[in-house]
This record gives C-alpha cells, sequence and structure tokens, in this order.
C-alpha cells in the first residue's frame, strides 16, 4: 500500500487506514463477508433505517482506537508503533466471527461456540496466512498480554466496541437517547497501575453512556418486536434442521445445506469448517426464507412468511413468569383452532426471557480517577443513585402464539 487508505463514514466523517497490514485485512474475503452480516439482526423490523452491517461497526471501532491511542499517548502513556497497530488488529477483528443477523442465531449453526471464540479461529487463521503478522494481536484480544489496558480498550466496560455500537446503532436506529458523546469519553481516558481509568472529569459522560446503554437494550435491542422476529427465525432453522434430518431436501445454498444437516461443535470444528462457516451470510438464509415461504410444509411455511412479509406471532411481556396453567392454555387453544400436532406446537407457542444489565459492578468496572491519584468505581464515585440501580439486573419474561386467536 503506497498511500493512506479513506472511507468515509456518516458517524465520524473520514477514516483513515495508514497501516498496511490493517488494509491487507480489511481487503481479505473473511472480512469483506462482515458486509453482509446485520449489525442489529432483524431490528430494521422494528427501525425500518437500522440496516447497517458489522463491517461498519468494526470500521468504526478501529477509528475510536486511533484516537484512544493519540489521547493516551499525549498523557504520557508509551505506545509504541507495534503495540498501536497490534491494537487497530484486535478491535478490527472482534467481530469477525458474528454469523448471520449477529447475535440473533448466535448458536443456530454452532453448536456452543460464542462468536468470541470464532473470531478468535479467524484470527489465528490469518495469522497462519500472514506469517505471524497477528501474533501480539491475538494476544492482546485473549487478554494475555502483559500491559492491561490494552486488552480493556478492546474488551471491558468501557471499550471502542461499545462506545462504537451505542453511537452507531442509536444513528440508524434514529433512537437519540442512545447517543453518547464519544470523543469526551475517549478523551478522558487515561492509564492507573496499568488498568484503563476515566478521569473525573468524564464522569457525567459515564453515566449518560450506562442510561444510554439501558435505554438501547430496552427500547432497541430487547424491543417486543424484536425479540418476537429472531424468536421466529430461530425456529425456522430449527425447523429446516428437522426437516432436513427426516430427509427433506430443502432448496437453498450450499453452504447453508451443510449447516443444516451437521451439527458442529467446538471438536469439529476445524479450518475446513472454518472456511465453510466464512461463505455464510445473511443472504443465504433470507433466499433460503423466500424459497421456504411457499414449502408444503406448513410450519416452515408459516414461519418463513412470518419474517418475509413481517406477519409476526403475538408477544406478551411480563415481570413475572408466566404460570404453567397460562402456558398449557395457549397451547390448546392454539392446537384446536390451528389443528397442530404433536410436538409441533412448540414452533407456534414458545417462551423465555431476557434481562438487562447497564452496568456490572461485579466485573472488573469503570473506573474514576480523582486529581489526587485516588481510585474509585463509578458506583461509589457517582452522586446519581440511578448508577447504582442500574448496577442490578433486570429480566423479563416473553411469551410467543400465533396472532388473534385468544
Amino acid at each position: 500500500m503506497k498511500k493512506i487508505k479513506i472511507f468515509n463514514d456518516p458517524i465520524y466523517g473520514f477514516i483513515t487506514v495508514r497501516s498496511p497490514l490493517v488494509f491487507r485485512l480489511i481487503e481479505h474475503p473473511y472480512f469483506q463477508r462482515l458486509r453482509r452480516i446485520s449489525q442489529m439482526g432483524l431490528s430494521y423490523l422494528v427501525y425500518p433505517g437500522a440496516h447497517h452491517t458489522r463491517f461498519h461497526h468494526v470500521l468504526g471501532c478501529t477509528y475510536l482506537m486511533q484516537m484512544a491511542v493519540e489521547t493516551l499517548r499525549s498523557k504520557q502513556i508509551e505506545i509504541n508503533k507495534e503495540e498501536e497497530e497490534a491494537l487497530l488488529v484486535a478491535i478490527l477483528m472482534h467481530d469477525i466471527g458474528h454469523g448471520p443477523f449477529s447475535h440473533a442465531l448466535e448458536h443456530s449453526f454452532l453448536y456452543k461456540i460464542r462468536h468470541e471464540e470464532v473470531s478468535l479461529r479467524f484470527m489465528e487463521a490469518l495469522n497462519e496466512e500472514f506469517n505471524g503478522a497477528l501474533e501480539l494481536a491475538i494476544e492482546i484480544f485473549k487478554g494475555g498480554y502483559h500491559r492491561t489496558f490494552m486488552n480493556q480498550l478492546v474488551s471491558s466496560q468501557l471499550d471502542m466496541d461499545r462506545l462504537d455500537y451505542l453511537k452507531r446503532d442509536s444513528f440508524y436506529s434514529g433512537v437519540a437517547e442512545g447517543n453518547i458523546n464519544v470523543e469526551r469519553l475517549i478523551t478522558m481516558l487515561n492509564v492507573k497501575d496499568d488498568k484503563l481509568v476515566l478521569e473525573y472529569k468524564g464522569i457525567y459522560s459515564a453515566e449518560k453512556f450506562i442510561m444510554a446503554r439501558r435505554f438501547m437494550y430496552w427500547q432497541v435491542y430487547l424491543h417486543k418486536t424484536g425479540i418476537v422476529a429472531e424468536k421466529v427465525l430461530v425456529k425456522i432453522l430449527e425447523r429446516a434442521r428437522e426437516l432436513t434430518t427426516e430427509g427433506a431436501d430443502l432448496k437453498c445454498s450450499e453452504t447453508l445445506k451443510i449447516f443444516l444437516k451437521e451439527n458442529i461443535d467446538k471438536d469439529r470444528f476445524d479450518l475446513t469448517k472454518l472456511d465453510m462457516f466464512s461463505r455464510l451470510d445473511d443472504y443465504d438464509v433470507m433466499s433460503a426464507l423466500k424459497l421456504w415461504s411457499g414449502h408444503e410444509d406448513k410450519i416452515l411455511s408459516y414461519l418463513c412468511e412470518s419474517v418475509i412479509n413481517r406477519r409476526l406471532p403475538k408477544i406478551e411481556m411480563s415481570n413475572e413468569a408466566f404460570e404453567p396453567e397460562y402456558i398449557e392454555k395457549v397451547r390448546a387453544v392454539v392446537k384446536e383452532k390451528l389443528g397442530v400436532k404433536g410436538e409441533d406446537i412448540d414452533y407456534m407457542v414458545y417462551g423465555g426471557s431476557v434481562e438487562n444489565k447497564a452496568y456490572n459492578s461485579q466485573k472488573e468496572g469503570i473506573t474514576i480517577l480523582y486529581k489526587s491519584g485516588d481510585l474509585k468505581d463509578i458506583v461509589d464515585a457517582s452522586d446519581s443513585e440511578s448508577i447504582s440501580a442500574l448496577s442490578m439486573t433486570v429480566r423479563k419474561y416473553f411469551l410467543c402464539y400465533p396472532k388473534n386467536l385468544l
């Protein structure tokens, strides 16, 4: 690369890439796939503008990491060129392991393998291809590098990932409550005893950041329509896998067909499977849904039609778990009115729970640095009682079933 590469981002303006390694990674097919992975799953069924991708997000994270490195250097925190590039690579690669529709289908293709683990597998494969150039980035990503604050920049409660996705998702969804002052937060970053801290002047921006997370989770990420849409998507793949196991030949891409036929766990997730996974994206799933919406299996076609034409099931939300008697009543009505037999009822009536914890005071939290050099967790440093309340887990329960039956 003989010149600086520039990406025009609607959030931050021009994002410059000066590192040849970073640009070569962006050009790699593994990374380009992120252009075809939705950042917010099926949230666009609620917020029509939320069509941005993981590609947008990781470029934004990389920009913020550049800003964070410059800020820390200005405060006499030594970060050499090799460490800087490793930080950029680590944050660039942190979400490369996401599958179609991101969190919505986290475990629908790979059994009990989290996307962070898949990201690490991709990084290790690229490290081989790039002759060990990602070695330090992998060490930072795994939290094994001796400079703790570097891992915190990549993964913590005030990392570049959270800063970007809140601001970006707020922008694309149009939910103003999620907008945060990213520049102010990064400007207030510092390092004390090798740990990432926030200077006291930035405490109110941090409080706003925690509040914004709470709003975005209840208002956007855990919006009830988004929840039911993503649950239907999971049920579709469960049904497709069941039919495939029984011998049905469902029309879909060859890549998707492989993942419907095989249950791939950690032991079976080798380099060949990783390469296959790198070819799987939102387009495989959505094209399959369009084909299956006319399938002779009534359950599969009903579920696909629900997503394709946004005719989603009814969803009830409650602060308390639904009584078993009520769930059985709903199941009985659906069985009678729709003629659903046996275990097929599980595709029509299903429930679960979601939870929101805007700030986890039990984990390594947001540490406030006073002018005196003293350190306090933001819960203790804040004069707002709401911050302490937001460190508590709030759980809500849901029940889904076809509309207009009860």
